[in-house]
């Protein structure tokens, strides 16, 4: 129980840390979200290259990994009062932190490759990008946060029964998950960034609750 908690809490506070890190880059030091423009996104990309792939380490790869050992240690805490519903949460979380380090590599691979054909047909280039990003955003849950969303739902319905979080911590992550799964629907597409931060700031909680619970 304990190292598995502490294993959960370290996990959960990485997540947390890699959100943070993840949104002050691309929105206030890249401010990225604002640039439309293909041939504007290939500059940036041009200019800030090494920049977007440590972030896409830390945020998509690394948080991919990451998250496989969060779900797992946390369906281990579950599983004795709620195991189909920790074992569906698991197998959730570990298909999002797949598709999660399915996106942050193809985004990390296209970058070469569209700066050289950027170098010799700067619309060509910029155009590539595009189709590269378009992938990663597809994996990564730019057009819906629908695996994250009920993983976090999933866990937090469990939780109430087993009883390993709080009820604060429990409600934060139920209305995490209702804002990721709805999402998906095209005209609330912009919850994902509500999604975002009320699922880093339950990444804090619960893994400061798992760490004090580890002893």
């Amino acid at each position: 129980m304990d190292k598995k908690a502490k294993i959960g809490g370290f996990s959960a506070l990485y997540m947390a840390v890699a959100y943070l890190i993840g949104i002050t880059i691309f929105l206030f030091v890249l401010n990225y979200p604002s640039i439309t423009e293909p041939s504007d996104k290939i500059k940036l990309l041009e200019s800030s290259s090494g920049v977007i792939i440590i972030t896409n380490l830390i945020m998509y790869i690394f948080f991919g990994f990451v998250l496989i050992a969060f779900v797992l240690t946390v369906r281990d805490l579950l599983k004795e009062k709620c195991k189909f519903v920790a074992d569906i949460s698991a197998i959730i979380g570990i298909i999002w932190g797949g598709l999660l380090i399915a996106s942050g590599m193809v985004s990390n691979a296209g970058i070469k490759p569209a700066l050289e054909i950027f170098s010799s047909n700067p619309e060509l280039g910029a155009n590539f990008w595009l189709g590269i990003e378009a992938v990663a955003n597809g994996l990564g849950g730019a057009n819906g946060e629908i695996l994250g969303g009920i993983m976090t739902l999933l866990i937090s319905m469990a939780s109430i029964k087993s009883g390993i979080f709080n009820k604060a911590i429990n409600i934060l992550g139920i209305v995490t998950g209702i804002f990721g799964i709805l999402s998906l629907i095209p005209l609330l597409v912009d919850l994902t960034g509500l999604f975002g931060i009320t699922q880093m700031l339950w990444f804090i909680f619960v893994g400061i609750k798992l760490l004090k619970n580890q002893g």
